[in-house]
């Protein structure tokens, strides 16, 4: 059974609605997937997908959809903010809720999280999830009312760039549900590379309460707030959604600087560092700290520039060295064969002197 609540505005340019849906016979689902019914947002059908044995792991995977992507028109495009939840329907409080944004389009159709719960756990009836060979899956979906221009993107260009373009637009409605003026940078929106992803659920950790983040960026954020706890009051009082985007922002750059090596800090590496600065600066945290070490890593460039030319200068010195063995192999081998020469044409000179030609032909014998 499946029912929808009524649109409702959550701004100007965001329409929302809440969507339940009940999968009863679930032991009986034979099927790799299993969709909802189809429920409308301003215009455009929606559907929950579901995949009752994991989507090629062991967790259950769930996923948002939009129906007929393949007729939808050229260059059709729109932001959704929304949260999925598996209800505990012994224990509401334990309801497994996850939350992400996307800006859904002809390629990039459906997205969602492929580990919302082991299916170990889901499996186990005392746990509350799968009641009487039933669960129920709850949707809050907020999709913009306007299209996002989506431009094809040159050959040239990288895929981490891509991909943070994307996300700095998505971040500019973020930004906007908060309240908060932020003028995007660079160039608009670019399509995502196909292998560009959310991290899945199991990858997502809880951070000080503020919301989850990806599970490599914990350690580095519990360590800077620790030096810097404005970092965390400045944010305590916006929404989970802006919160858990600050704090991603702020980790990404972190753990760029933490994996990179001087050797690593190319011209493409660079231009993301910088991306990621100047998704972190719309955030508004005070970075009076960071951004010496990001200057510095930025810097990095001229030193491997640096490494690069050295290694091949070294190469031209070994070469010309090499080259210089051997002519001076040569040259005493040369020497050697003139000496050898002058010490022979000495030899025929000394013999010729000492030859009478007057008494080889014989002249004054009597």
């Amino acid at each position: 059974m499946e029912t929808s609540k009524g649109q409702k505005k959550v701004k100007d340019d965001l329409v929302s609605v809440d969507f339940s849906w009940e999968v009863q016979n679930f032991s009986k689902l034979n099927n790799f997937k299993h969709y909802s019914d189809v429920f409308a947002i301003d215009d455009y059908k929606w559907q929950i997908l579901l995949y009752p044995r994991g989507n090629n792991v062991d967790f259950l995977s769930v996923y948002l959809v939009v129906v007929e992507s393949s007729k939808l028109p050229p260059g059709w495009s729109r932001y959704a903010a929304f949260s999925l939840t598996l209800v505990n329907q012994l224990h509401p409080s334990n309801s497994k809720t996850l939350d992400t944004e996307h800006v859904f389009d002809k390629r990039g159709s459906d997205w969602g999280f492929t580990s919302l719960i082991p299916l170990s756990e889901f499996g186990d009836s005392g746990k509350g999830y799968l009641v009487n060979d039933m669960c129920i899956i709850r949707a809050k979906v907020a999709v913009s009312k306007a299209e996002i221009n989506i431009l094809e993107h040159n050959a040239s260009s990288s895929a981490p760039i891509k991909h943070l373009n994307k996300k700095r637009r998505v971040l500019d409605y973020v930004l906007a549900i908060n309240d908060l003026t932020y003028a995007p940078p660079g160039p608009p929106i670019v399509k995502e590379p196909e292998d560009m992803s959310s991290p899945p659920a199991a990858e997502l950790e809880d951070f000080r309460g503020l919301g989850k983040i990806e599970k490599a960026f914990v350690p580095l954020l519990d360590e800077v707030c620790s030096w810097h706890p404005s970092l965390t009051e400045c944010q305590r009082k916006r929404s989970c959604m802006f919160t858990e985007w600050a704090f991603t922002a702020l980790g990404r750059p972190l753990h760029f600087m933490k994996t990179k090596k001087v050797k690593d800090m190319t011209d493409d590496a660079c231009e993301q560092l910088k991306l990621l600065w100047e998704e972190l600066e719309a955030f508004k945290f005070d970075l009076a700290w960071l951004a010496p070490g990001v200057q510095r890593a930025l810097d990095m460039n001229k030193i491997v520039e640096s490494a690069g030319k050295l290694k091949w200068l070294r190469k031209d010195v070994d070469a010309l060295q090499t080259q210089t063995k051997r002519l001076r192999t040569e040259l005493a081998v040369a020497e050697a064969n003139l000496e050898a020469a002058v010490r022979d044409l000495n030899k025929t000179e000394e013999g010729l002197d000492e030859i009478d030609i007057n008494g080889e032909l014989g002249y004054g014998k009597g």
